[in-house]
C-alpha cells in the first residue's frame, strides 16, 4: 500500500501562472512558493525543498518522485477545470501570482471549497492514472485485473485505466494532512468527505470502449477496455454536486462525530455528495484583506441572462458600462486535399458589456 503514495492536494498543486509563465507551488492553507528554478521534481532534494508539505508527505514524495510530474499535471488541470466551471459566476477561481491559489476562499467552509477539495482530489486520481495508463510509471501500468470474457460476450483487452492505482495514490498524498490532524474537526471530515467525492465522480463514470475486428469492419470478433471519462465530464459531475450540496454540522453519534444536514428536513448526503459548513460570501465587492476575494467590477456580463452570469446579478446592482470592440474570428474555412483546413481571419465589431 506505501506504494499508492501521493501528497497533499491543495497543499501540493503546481500550476503554470497566465500571468508570468512561471510554475509555482500553492498550499491552500499557507502561501505560494515559487519553483521557477526547480521546473520538475525528480529527485529527493527536491521534496525537502517543496514548502507546505508536512513531514508524511515529504516522504511519500521522496518515495514516489516519478509521480511528482503526474501530480504537477493534474493540478493545473483542476486549476483549468475550475476555472471553466465557474467562469460565468462572481467568484471565478481568480488566479494570481500575489496571492495563494483561489486566495482565502478555500480556506472557509464553504460550497466553493468544497468544489475545489474535490476538483483536486479527482484531478490528481485522474493524472496518475492517466500516467500508468501511458507508461511512464514504472510502478504501475494498465489494470491486468479486467481480462478474460466479460459477461456480454466480448473479449476484455487492450490497456484498461488503472484507476485502483490512481484513487489509492490520491488517497494517500491528498488525505494524509487532514488525517494527520486527526479526523475529530468538523473542517477535517468535510475535506476528507470532500475528497472522496471527487474520486467517486471518476470512478462512477468509468466506461467501457470497444474496438471490432473481422473482414471489413465486421464485429466478429470485439476487444474491450474499461477506460475514465474525459476529465471535462468529471468537472460536471462535481459541478452539479456543487449546486445541490449540502450544509452540514458535526454531531456525535455513539463514540463518533460525523456531519449531518443542519436542516433536519433535508435528506442525508451521500458519498458522491459535497458538502459544506459556512454560507458563502456574496464575491461582489474586491475586499483587500481576503486575498481572492476579487469583487465583480470589470467582469464581462451577458445583457439579457437572467441567470448569474446577467449583468443585473453579476454586476450586485451597481450596473454595467457597454462598449463596441472589434472582434477577429476564423471564417470562410475550406478543406485542402491532403489534409488541412486554410480559414480566412473575419473582424467584426460586438457590443461588450462590463460591471461598474
Amino acid at each position: 500500500m506505501q506504494d499508492f503514495v501521493l501528497a497533499k492536494h491543495l497543499d501540493f498543486f503546481l500550476l503554470n501562472s497566465r500571468f508570468k509563465k512561471k510554475i509555482v507551488f500553492f498550499a491552500i492553507f499557507k502561501y505560494l512558493a515559487k519553483l521557477s528554478s526547480v521546473g520538475s521534481i525528480r529527485d529527493e532534494e527536491t521534496c525537502e525543498r517543496l514548502r507546505g508539505l508536512i513531514q508524511r508527505q515529504v516522504q511519500i514524495c521522496k518515495r514516489s518522485v516519478e509521480v511528482m510530474d503526474a501530480v504537477r499535471r493534474g493540478a493545473q488541470l483542476a486549476i483549468d477545470e475550475c476555472q471553466f466551471q465557474f467562469r460565468n459566476r462572481r467568484w471565478n477561481c481568480s488566479t494570481l501570482e500575489s496571492m495563494p491559489v483561489f486566495g482565502k476562499v478555500v480556506t472557509q467552509g464553504t460550497r466553493e471549497a468544497a468544489f475545489v477539495y474535490a476538483i483536486s482530489a479527482a484531478s490528481v486520481a485522474f493524472a496518475v492514472t492517466r500516467a500508468c495508463s501511458s507508461g511512464e510509471l514504472e510502478k504501475c501500468g494498465c489494470d491486468h485485473n479486467v481480462h478474460g470474457v466479460s459477461p456480454e460476450g466480448f473479449q476484455w483487452s487492450g490497456c484498461s485505466d488503472n484507476i485502483a492505482y490512481g484513487v489509492a495514490f490520491s488517497q494517500s498524498f491528498v488525505d494524509v494532512r487532514e488525517r494527520s490532524k486527526g479526523q475529530s474537526s468538523s473542517r477535517a471530515l468535510m475535506n476528507l468527505h470532500n475528497n472522496e467525492a471527487g474520486r467517486k465522480a471518476i470512478l462512477s463514470h468509468m466506461r467501457v470502449e470497444c474496438k471490432c475486428h473481422g473482414v471489413s469492419g465486421s464485429c466478429e470478433v470485439k476487444t474491450c477496455w474499461k477506460a475514465m471519462p474525459p476529465f471535462r465530464k468529471v468537472g460536471n459531475v462535481i459541478k452539479e454536486k456543487f449546486d445541490g450540496a449540502t450544509e452540514v454540522e458535526q454531531r456525535k453519534v455513539g463514540s463518533t462525530k460525523v456531519l449531518v444536514p443542519r436542516n433536519s428536513q433535508f435528506k442525508p448526503h451521500t458519498d458522491e455528495d459535497l458538502v459544506y459548513l459556512d454560507p458563502s460570501p456574496d464575491f461582489c465587492d474586491y475586499d483587500p484583506r481576503t486575498p481572492g476575494m476579487l469583487g465583480t467590477v470589470g467582469r464581462q456580463c451577458n445583457r439579457t441572462s437572467k441567470a448569474i452570469d446577467g449583468c443585473e446579478l453579476m454586476c450586485c446592482g451597481r450596473g454595467f458600462q457597454t462598449q463596441e470592440v472589434e472582434v477577429v474570428d476564423r471564417c470562410s474555412c475550406k478543406f485542402h486535399w491532403c489534409c488541412y483546413v486554410k480559414c480566412k481571419q473575419c473582424r467584426k465589431m460586438v457590443e461588450m458589456h462590463t460591471c461598474r
